[in-house]
């Protein structure tokens, strides 16, 4: 799976695009350190699961954002998680 944060790829020629793809990583107190590693990356790897669900070659203007929730009634904690989104495309093959 090839990703790119532009809208374009090198060296890649887009055949055409499949669509948005988003996924997220899991829900996580505020300001915790990732015990499982870099909470970007399981985001990422979650968006390339769910690309590779629909088929695609490559993902690209891939960006990040942060969900959060505030204190609920279940925990005492706030709790935020990072989403990955970009657009899943089928290359061209040469």
């Amino acid at each position: 799976m090839r990703i790119s944060f532009t809208e374009d790829l090198t060296d890649g020629r887009i055949l055409y695009p499949i669509g948005r793809v988003s996924a997220a990583g899991s829900w996580h107190a505020a300001g915790a350190p990732c015990a499982a590693g870099d909470w970007r990356k399981a985001a990422l790897d979650a968006l390339i699961r769910e690309a590779k669900e629909h088929d695609a070659d490559a993902i690209i203007g891939v960006d990040y954002a942060e969900d959060g929730a505030l204190m609920t009634d279940l925990t005492s904690l706030d709790l935020k998680r990072i989403t990955a989104s970009g657009i899943a495309v089928k290359l061209a093959r040469n």
